[in-house]
């Protein structure tokens, strides 16, 4: 669906000869081989394999003797997300050069990402032990490497062990708190952020971490008034502490009592943008577009936080139907947490409003290109779109290499079966699905996908029943699974039994394949009219849905 990027000979020719280093001697590795291995890395990455381009950069980390081969492997297998390739890399890196620092961190983090606790313990903690300053500041620095992607437990783990020997730092304190707060353990977050701030009272990061705990712990009122407290006792009070109390009363669905807290920052600092930010985004959720719009076209003039106003902006278009604005504001998110969502739905905007696939797969192209770190979840979304536009063969060819990427993605395994049910090609997807069920037992997600498909597209609506009555134990709230269950009785035959689950469903759900649910249930019943009202009402909602157009054509041939 797109051409493959082009590199340009003289480049990769001088990345191949940097990166190998000096001519072989003959007992030294062959450099040859090194650059086959390079070149492969640069054409994979050129055609979007990246993970074969992090398996070829490792092949030519092992061989090499040179360590900048072994940092430019590790570091592209980090960035693209495959750990277990990058951990083998910067081993080697280590091997060749133990005394960097990078490398080890290198180590140390991809340890901890591959779950291995006890050597991410042995290399944070070298890395803690050798470095001048005081321990605690040190664990501190170690946050940003034990908060991304990983096991939060393990985070929490790690970061209590290499804190034992610091019972009398506030920062080591403060930093297992963070940790701990972060895997769910509030009580030992506030346990551990009290004694940080018993031995510095002054730090202001525990205090308002301590509100946060209080805020998960569910005490809404106290962390607003122990917020507040820190304000009304300081006769310069920080503006961080205004601001936190800002978000606390945000989260507590105060927010006239929010803003009044962002204006007095802006009198005291009228050039701060954060709380610039802060009063869009409150404006943005209490429905007050025009003024959001005037904040984050502010805080995108001051170059601040600029993936945040796009985003946002994006947003304000997308709600008003002003789809090519929408689609330009989306496209520039590139970075942050929110540059996944933003590029989707600017994607799926140029296939629905604009039916431009070609321009959606070029705006994830270019995406990829520019955010290595979200390349693969591009291609997961190229082959969402593909599917979304019906090129149903390219889209499977996107997911087949998704799945390849991260075997271990319930949602991309669970959108290839969907794929290949739209494809009727019903086996395969219900032998992924039941593959699902079988890795993830305790999945609503997969237990219902699989229970719904088998009433669906197959007789066997016992199994099926089981399944999805399995689903509903796990998320009882669901409107998908209360429609499949709906769906599977229907199926069995009991209308009555189906109807009352299809409404409940559809109450909480008004989508047009639960209404289409409902009315063929309606019809079973032989309550013919009121199912007829019900399918015009439908149809009012979604005028484009080909499964009431289906029901219309199959149980409504002589209505007008």
């Amino acid at each position: 669906m797109h051409e493959p990027r082009r590199w340009p000979a003289a480049l990769v020719l001088s990345v191949l000869v940097a990166l190998a280093g000096p001519a072989a001697a003959a007992d030294e590795p062959d450099y040859a081989d090194v650059n086959a291995y390079i070149l492969q890395a640069e054409m994979a990455l050129q055609r979007d394999d990246y993970l074969m381009a992090v398996v070829e950069y490792r092949k030519a980390a092992e061989l090499s003797d040179n360590p900048d081969v072994a940092r430019q492997a590790a570091a592209t297998g980090l960035v693209y997300g495959f750990d277990e390739e990058a951990l083998r890399a910067a081993k080697r890196w280590v091997e060749l050069d133990g005394d960097s620092r990078e490398a080890r961190l290198f180590l140390a983090q991809l340890s901890y990402r591959t779950g291995d606790t006890r050597a991410a313990k042995r290399h944070f903690a070298r890395l803690v032990n050798e470095k001048d300053g005081p321990p605690g500041e040190q664990l501190v620095k170690l946050l940003p490497y034990l908060s991304e992607d990983g096991d939060p437990a393990d985070a929490d783990a790690i970061m209590r062990t290499l804190a034992k020997a610091h019972g009398d730092s506030s920062l080591a304190h403060y930093a297992v708190a963070t940790l701990a707060l972060r895997s769910g353990d509030v009580d030992h977050a506030i346990e551990r952020v009290q004694r940080a701030i018993e031995l510095d009272p002054e730090h202001l990061k525990s205090k308002l971490l301590y509100s946060r705990a209080l805020l998960a712990r569910g005490d809404v009122d106290e962390a607003i008034d122990y917020t507040a407290r820190i304000i009304g006792d300081d006769f310069d009070p920080d503006p961080d502490a205004r601001m936190e109390l800002a978000i606390l009363y945000m989260m507590a669905g105060r927010a006239d009592d929010a803003l009044s807290q962002v204006n007095q920052i802006l009198l005291e600092q009228s050039g701060r943008t954060d709380a610039v930010r802060l009063m869009a985004i409150i404006n943005f959720h209490e429905g007050r577009l025009d003024a959001a719009w005037d904040d984050f076209n502010d805080i995108l003039m001051s170059g601040q936080f600029r993936m945040d106003a796009l985003f946002y902006l994006g947003r304000i278009s997308d709600q008003r139907d002003e789809i090519d604005r929408a689609i330009r504001f989306y496209s520039g998110v590139r970075r942050g947490s929110n540059a996944i969502a933003a590029q989707r739905r600017a994607a799926v905007l140029l296939v629905e409003e604009n039916d431009n696939l070609k321009a959606a797969v070029q705006l994830l192209d270019d995406f990829a290109d520019d955010s290595p770190s979200n390349a693969v979840a591009a291609t997961q979304t190229r082959a969402m779109v593909l599917a979304l536009a019906r090129e149903y063969d390219e889209a499977l060819k996107y997911y087949d290499m998704a799945v390849r990427f991260r075997p271990d993605d319930e949602s991309t395994i669970l959108s290839r079966a969907e794929l290949l049910v739209r494809m009727d090609r019903v086996d395969e997807a219900l032998a992924s699905y039941a593959d699902a069920v079988r890795r993830w037992p305790k999945s609503a997600l997969s237990l219902n996908a699989y229970g719904y498909t088998l009433a669906d597209r197959t007789d066997r609506y016992r199994e099926a029943e089981k399944l999805i009555r399995k689903a509903i134990k796990y998320d009882p709230d669901s409107p998908a699974i209360i429609d499949s269950l709906g769906w599977v009785l229907f199926k069995l035959g009991n209308f009555e039994e189906a109807l009352a689950q299809l409404e409940r469903a559809y109450a909480k759900l008004p989508d047009h394949e639960v209404a289409a649910h409902v009315v063929e249930t309606l019809v079973a019943l032989g309550r013919r009219d009121e199912a007829l009202q019900r399918l015009e009402a439908a149809e009012e909602m979604t005028s484009d849905s080909e499964l009431l157009e289906d029901v219309r054509q199959r149980l409504f041939t002589d209505a007008p």
